[in-house]
């Protein structure tokens, strides 16, 4: 097997450690760090602790063990599958000040034959305990990243070497630098330099139109562009959360879509009054049905755009971190059809009761998955006083990068 130099693990776990989870700072003394990370990722292990520990701060590690996801589902019972352990998940949110989350699949199509109602259900019977995350975060008591672990079946599924997949994330994540974080640091400011100018203006609603979509959502006067905080790393993407009561007309994505185990392809959305009316997919419709029916589910949570000057991603990945920030000829497009990133409200998030994100037009949903095109668009603000002005075309926002 394939392992990578070592070296080159401890600068990625570094970037992790000592940027991503407190955007571009150390993190604390004593501060607890858990770690997720699956057995196919197992020569991250150790970069990773040593990070931590060089921190003085606390590491607590998930070890998942590869291929045994379906062997649950195979043999669970519809009670088991609901199951909520309360006690172990409530007071793991109470100990850990950040998260860190290594994706990696020995096998991306464990699940492809299991019951997408099966997998729904387990999702949605953790919707407390994302809560109990989600009003951590809110508070600033803790902070969270994602990366990427490259290895052969994800190679594979993309139609690339192991050499080339990873190459893929030295050049993304910025470690084919001799000071990665310094990188982050000019990227950040770059993105914060468009994110701000776009926070300048008054935007109501966005058109995005090209021929395989045609649809019009209300961002509405209390949100703002969010980006730059690397809860994913990499990330170069611009988002935010709308008013999920305005969403109109049609989308098509023409990138897959990876989810429980399964790929839904060639994805197509209809809105009418803010619902999912319509539906289609060419692949794996079913399962699309069964994510769809998820409690809110059926509206969006975020609309996202990336600039295609800011990202070293060249490839198609066939996964989702790094697919909804692919840099090719027009960047890319995406919303979630899911939960709401509240920090796209734009006064002070820790002060938001759950009861103001009903009144602040939130989407509450267990779910979160973005949905990708990498056709051209054209994205139109719409501002308060009726004026229409392009914000992004040909794959780049209408700003310039200093």
């Amino acid at each position: 097997m394939f392992t990578p130099n070592y070296d080159l693990l401890k600068k990625y776990a570094d970037v992790l450690v000592k940027f991503a989870l407190r955007n571009g700072k150390w993190t604390n003394k004593d501060e607890v760090i858990f770690v997720q990370i699956p057995e196919c990722a197992k020569p991250f292990y150790l970069p990773l602790q040593k990070a931590i520990l060089e921190n003085w701060a606390h590491g607590i590690f998930e070890y998942l063990p590869d291929g045994v996801a379906r062997h649950f589902y195979e043999n669970a019972s519809d009670q088991q599958i609901r199951f909520y352990p309360s006690h172990y998940l409530q007071g793991k949110v109470k100990q850990m000040t950040h998260v860190i989350t290594i994706l990696a699949e020995h096998d991306k199509y464990e699940l492809k034959w299991i019951d997408g109602k099966k997998i729904a259900d387990r999702v949605s019977s953790r919707k407390k305990y994302k809560e109990l995350r989600i009003k951590k975060e809110n508070e600033w008591k803790m902070s969270w990243t994602i990366a990427l672990y490259g290895t052969q079946a994800m190679a594979d599924d993309a139609g690339l070497s192991q050499e080339e997949y990873r190459e893929q994330i030295r050049k993304a994540c910025f470690l084919d630098y001799p000071d990665p974080i310094a990188q982050w640091q000019k990227t950040s400011n770059w993105i914060k330099e468009i994110r701000n100018r776009l926070n300048t203006l008054p935007i109501e609603w966005v058109k995005v139109q090209w021929e395989d979509v045609d649809l019009k959502i209300k961002i509405w006067l209390d949100r703002k562009r969010c980006g730059g905080w690397w809860q994913n790393i990499p990330s170069f993407e611009i988002y935010t959360s709308p008013d999920r009561r305005w969403t109109q007309g049609r989308i098509k994505f023409n990138q897959p879509l990876y989810i429980y185990g399964s790929v839904i392809k060639w994805i197509s959305l209809k809105f009418e009054k803010w619902i999912i009316t319509e539906f289609s997919a060419q692949e794996n419709k079913e399962l699309l049905k069964e994510i769809i029916n998820i409690s809110n589910a059926n509206k969006v949570g975020e609309f996202s755009l990336t600039d295609n000057r800011l990202s070293h991603i060249t490839k198609f990945m066939w996964d989702v971190l790094y697919d909804e920030n692919m840099g090719w000829e027009y960047g890319n497009t995406h919303i979630a059809i899911w939960s709401s990133y509240v920090e796209s409200y734009r006064w002070d998030k820790s002060k938001l009761k759950k009861s103001d994100l009903k009144r602040l037009w939130f989407n509450e949903c267990v779910e979160h998955k973005d949905i990708i095109s990498t056709t051209d668009r054209i994205v139109t603000a719409i501002l308060s006083n009726g004026e229409e002005k392009i914000i992004y075309k040909d794959g780049q926002f209408r700003f310039d990068i200093n």
